[in-house]
């Protein structure tokens, strides 16, 4: 008996050692290095769309579109700016595809490689002298790879770093990522900011705007080995296959768990649509009605870049609180007083459009940090990988592909107001999912 009593506790303690070694294996990588992965990441993507979206009204006008007025240069930059976000659903279904069948490692390569190419190749695009057609065209077909490439570049590192954060701290760490959006906006207004107060508006126009796109490339560089060190590990593999964070095909997905894919781009919509309505919008509106100078407006964005990374921690504190779900909804009603009194604000003096940027700022930080993973979480394990990216591509489709677009036409010709109505309309939006979501929610605690 006690041979058999020292072979059981034997095996029991074997099994133990290989509990306590799985763990640590874990622990080695879960959750503050994910967390580093997903800021480096997110950061450079947002870099390469803040210098599209910045450059679209300082730069695409003159450069690219010199026989149309000014207004309609801007608007139809705006409208090429759109083809991203149309493309990024595309390039999640083709790059799933990829990793199906190769790799994580081989899609991510090949999609941050794809990303910085049509980047920098946008650097090399010359002045559109002759009036004609054709580098308008090359310009809208780099812009659609971007978005193919943006789409590829879902690495899963947020729903990993969302599955292995503590309970109690998955608002914390669901903003970690989002942080990547005002620290891109800031690196890409602050390089622009340089580059037009050190040189002549003549070589602005003429060479330098095209050097932020070269630094676009070398960060995707950078970010690349940062992230391949990660996600092509056994660790992060094996994290992985445990979460079953499988690249699911678009079709069975949409067939499987649709109504959560589209609860949750619209749950997102307030935020969204905030995003470009303080950040690129604002920059055209101000320098086509010349109310301020564009160094003046770009250093109040930059500031406002930091209020919005201080807002975005701020909202993980506060979602762990008082939960993600309310704290979208209360932001979703604070967007809305923003946007009754928007056009008093932008409309205004130099001071009213200042605080208009760093109030909007201030509330992008405090919504967009809590804009991913919300309802997401809904999602069942195995389509939470699939489905993250999917919600992420639609919620930027549906509410701020469009918005610059959208907002400067409607201003031009009914007034600011209307940039209201259509801030509103995401809002409701928003508060409607929101309450649908709960409906749901509440039906499968009772089943």
């Amino acid at each position: 008996m006690s041979s058999i009593s020292q072979v059981h506790h034997g095996a029991e303690g074997a099994e133990n050692d290989v509990r306590r070694q799985h763990q640590t294996s874990h622990a080695a990588v879960a959750p503050g290095e994910i967390a580093v992965g997903v800021v480096i990441g997110r950061a450079s993507e947002y870099f390469d769309f803040f210098t599209y979206g910045i450059a679209s009204v300082l730069v695409f006008p003159a450069v690219f579109f010199p026989f149309l007025s000014r207004v309609d240069g801007v608007l139809l930059a705006f409208a090429i700016f759109s083809f991203a976000f149309i493309a990024r659903p595309i390039g999640t279904t083709l790059f799933m595809a990829i990793q199906r069948h190769w790799s994580r490692g081989t899609k991510l390569t090949a999609a941050l490689f794809l990303l910085g190419t049509s980047t920098v190749c946008i650097a090399f695009l010359p002045a559109n002298t002759s009036n004609g057609y054709g580098v308008i065209v090359i310009l809208s077909a780099l812009r659609f790879l971007q978005g193919i490439a943006l789409g590829g570049s879902w690495d899963g590192l947020p729903s990993l770093l969302s599955l292995n954060a503590p309970k109690a701290r998955r608002g914390w760490y669901s903003m970690l990522g989002q942080l990547g959006a005002p620290t891109g906006f800031l690196i890409a207004a602050s390089l622009f900011l340089f580059l037009h107060t050190q040189l002549s508006n003549e070589d602005f126009l003429g060479w330098g705007w095209r050097y932020p796109f070269f630094v676009a490339f070398a960060i995707n560089v950078v970010a690349l080995f940062a992230r391949l060190r990660l996600v092509v590990t056994e660790e992060y593999t094996q994290l992985m296959e445990e979460g079953q964070l499988e690249p699911i095909g678009t079709l069975e997905m949409l067939n499987a768990q649709g109504y959560n894919l589209f609860i949750g781009a619209f749950a997102a919509l307030a935020s969204y649509a905030l995003f470009h309505i303080v950040t690129i919008f604002p920059l055209s509106w101000i320098t086509l009605n010349r109310s301020q100078a564009i160094n003046n407006v770009l250093i109040v964005q930059i500031i406002g870049a930091f209020i919005a990374i201080g807002a975005t921690v701020a909202s993980g504190v506060l979602a762990d609180r008082f939960g993600r779900r309310n704290m979208l909804g209360a932001m979703a009603v604070l967007i809305g007083l923003f946007a009754i009194a928007s056009p008093w604000l932008l409309g205004g003096g130099r001071v009213a459009q200042d605080a208009f940027l760093l109030i909007g700022f201030a509330l992008l930080g405090l919504s967009y940090g809590q804009a991913a993973g919300t309802v997401t979480a809904n999602f069942a394990k195995r389509f939470r990988y699939t489905g993250a990216a999917l919600t992420s591509d639609f919620a930027w489709l549906i509410g701020a592909a469009f918005a610059p677009l959208v907002a400067l036409s409607l201003s031009m010709r009914f007034g600011l107001g209307a940039v209201s109505v259509y801030l509103l309309s995401g809002v409701a939006c928003t508060l409607l999912a929101l309450r649908i979501n709960r409906a749901l929610e509440t039906d499968r605690n009772k089943a």
